[in-house]
Parts: C-alpha cells; sequence; structure tokens
C-alpha cells in the first residue's frame, strides 16, 4: 500500500534526504552541494511508503514565479509501483483547490527523461532545455484551467 505523507519530524526527514541521495548523488552523480540547498527549511517536504518502507520523496516551495515542485526521488527498486505518481498527486491535490493562479504558476524542471512522465499528469513543457546539476532539464507548468 502507497502512502504519502507530509513530513513533520527529524527522522523521516532524514529517510527523505538518504533517499536523495542515493538517486540523485548516487545513481546521477550530482554534487551534494547542488542537492541540499538554503531551500530545505522553507520547502514543504513528503515521503512517500510502500508498506511502510520509506521508497520516494518530493518537496515544493514557494517562489517568485508560484509553486516549484522539486527534488522528485524514488528508489530504483519501487520505480514503476506509482510511487512516483501518488508523490506527484499528492503535491497537486495539496495545492490546486486553494492556489491562485493570478498569483503565479504550478511549475517544475524535469529531466529530460522525465518529460512523458509528467505530461501524463498534464504538464506542459516551456522553452528551451537546459542544465541544473550536468543534466538536461526543462521548465513545465501545471495548466490553470
Amino acid at each position: 500500500m502507497i502512502q504519502v505523507t507530509p513530513i513533520t519530524n527529524p527522522q523521516d526527514m532524514a529517510k527523505a534526504f538518504d533517499i536523495r541521495r542515493i538517486v540523485f548523488v548516487i545513481e546521477q552523480d550530482c554534487p551534494p552541494d547542488e542537492e541540499y540547498d538554503e531551500h530545505e527549511g522553507s520547502s514543504q517536504h513528503f515521503l512517500c511508503t510502500n508498506q511502510g518502507l520509506a521508497v520516494g520523496t518530493c518537496r515544493f516551495r514557494t517562489t517568485d514565479y508560484g509553486i516549484k515542485l522539486e527534488r522528485f526521488a524514488v528508489l530504483k527498486e519501487h520505480r514503476g509501483s506509482g510511487a512516483g505518481a501518488a508523490l506527484l498527486n499528492h503535491c497537486l491535490d495539496t495545492l490546486t483547490p486553494e492556489f491562485n493562479f493570478s498569483r503565479g504558476q504550478i511549475y517544475l524542471h524535469a529531466q529530460e527523461h522525465a518529460l512523458g512522465f509528467y505530461e501524463k499528469h498534464g504538464f506542459v513543457a516551456q522553452g528551451e532545455r537546459f542544465f541544473e546539476a550536468g543534466i538536461p532539464h526543462f521548465k513545465m507548468t501545471y495548466p490553470s484551467a
């Protein structure tokens, strides 16, 4: 059973950071100083569990442009299980009922290989490809209507 919950304690935050370390720092060779940033404390973090085991995480935060969804990470052996979709849907369900699109947009920076995943959930790619931590990304926005 897949569950997504807001992170409210240091133990769950440590699990989320460990998942991000495994996925981004080890698998994708991102520099740790780029993975962990000044936005950790101002973001709302989430943990995804499958039968009680921590398998994924993400966060969102307010920016000058709206709400940015970021740091989606699912352990390799749990990809395709629905954990990523559960994380994304939980964020959208949390945000969209009360989000005022006149104050910005819901957006993310998607790794190029994940464009199809986010498109299936209603996101639309915007602009040119760019690189973050040496990995190609596209900005994607969630439609306001």
